[in-house]
This record gives structure tokens, C-alpha cells and sequence, in this order.
């Protein structure tokens, strides 16, 4: 559908595209060569890069090593309770202020999406794709910085409530209230609707986190 990003070409925007594929997952060792020779520049803005990273807590010290960070349960906890408020509020804007053609291409996405239930990388993939949409439709870009910074800290979880048993099919009927909210210009619906889905989705990753609490206890 046309719809991918193109490739980053700095190196800030390219490990942090890896962390958020998850090339680099939580714990990870960042090594200055290693990524030079990865993604083919100099380690003059790799090492710029890493130090931007590690300002924004997307990466920690690990002795005189830098590691893709992770959240506890606390941090998780705040994050979603902030996803929840400014994603609502960028499907309330949304439904407000996009176009006709914003709003064809998020029942594009949900349509095409439907196809990915049962595959939650793709799905995941997808769901980032759809998300970051409905911000640009809200035409507000203090929100649209904010959410993004959002969703980068979101890569900093191991796993995805999309790969919980059969989130992706309740996830994807969510997406479809969400845009029929937008396509009927309907505000408080909008909001409501995406402030569930982000609600379920917390609920669904803290009991992903219990059961493996569970299996390594």
C-alpha cells in the first residue's frame, strides 16, 4: 500500500529502528565497532548517537558497557498510564481534524491487517504503523513528539501483548472501533475507544509477565 517508512540514514535513527524491530532486545550489548560496521558509517556518530541514546534512558551503563535498557514494573506501569491519556487524546484530534484520505488509509490498514492475526511480529509491525497514523491524523505535532517518544520507550519491552493467545484478533476488532469512531467524526467515542484498547493491552501484558514469573519461579 505504499505505506513504509523510509530507511533511516542517520545512525541515532537506525539503532534506534533496530532496538524497535527488536534486532536489539533489552540487555543487549551496544559495541561502537560492531555497529559501525553494521550499518556502514564512521563510530564518530555512532558514538554520538549511543551517548543521545543513553540521555534518553534508552540505554544504561552496564559496568563501562552501554545495554538496550529495560522497564520494571513500575516504569511499565507509568508508561502506559501516560500511552493512555495521549493516545486518546490524539484519536479524540483525530477524529476532529483528519482528512478523508487520513481516515481511508487507517480502514486500509485495519483491513490489510486482518490477514496478521496470527502472526504477532508482523501484526506488531503493523500495529506500530497503524498507531503512529492515527497521531499524524490528530495535526497536533507537540503530540505527535510526544507519542513518539512514547512508542520508542515501548521497544524496551521484551515481548508484545500481541503474541498472547488470540489478543491479535480482539486487538484488531479494537482498531475497528476506533477507526468506525474517527469515520463518524465521533470525539468522545474515538478517545474512549482507543483509552480500551490501550487498557487491555496492559492488562494482557501484565498477565504475560506473571505467567513467565510463574514458569521461572
Amino acid at each position: 500500500m505504499g505505506l513504509q517508512k523510509p530507511q533511516p540514514t542517520d545512525a541515532y535513527s537506525m539503532i534506534l529502528d533496530a532496538i524497535d524491530l527488536g534486532v536489539y532486545r533489552p540487555g543487549d550489548r551496544l559495541v561502537e565497532s560492531e555497529l559501525a560496521e553494521r550499518f556502514g558509517v564512521s563510530r564518530t556518530p555512532i558514538r554520538e548517537a549511543l551517548q543521545r541514546l543513553e540521555t534518553q534512558s534508552l540505554l544504561a551503563r552496564d559496568g563501562r558497557s552501554l545495554i538496550v535498557a529495560s522497564l520494571d514494573h513500575n516504569q511499565m506501569a507509568e508508561l502506559y498510564v501516560v500511552r493512555r491519556e495521549l493516545e486518546g487524546l490524539a484519536a479524540r484530534l483525530a477524529a476532529q481534524h483528519a482528512t478523508e484520505e487520513e481516515v481511508r488509509i487507517l480502514r486500509e490498514m485495519v483491513e490489510a491487517d486482518n490477514a496478521l492475526t496470527e502472526n504477532p511480529v508482523a501484526l506488531a509491525r503493523a500495529n506500530r504503523r497503524f498507531h503512529k497514523q492515527i497521531h499524524l491524523a490528530s495535526h497536533n505535532r507537540y503530540l505527535v513528539q510526544q507519542l513518539d517518544l512514547v512508542h520508542r520507550t515501548m521497544a524496551l519491552m521484551a515481548t508484545t501483548s500481541l503474541a498472547a493467545d488470540g489478543r491479535g484478533k480482539i486487538a484488531q476488532a479494537e482498531h475497528d472501533a476506533i477507526v468506525r469512531a474517527i469515520e463518524t467524526k465521533d470525539a468522545e467515542a474515538a478517545d474512549e475507544a482507543l483509552r480500551e484498547h490501550i487498557s487491555v493491552a496492559f492488562m494482557t501484558r501484565l498477565k504475560q509477565d506473571a505467567a513467565r514469573r510463574e514458569e521461572e519461579g
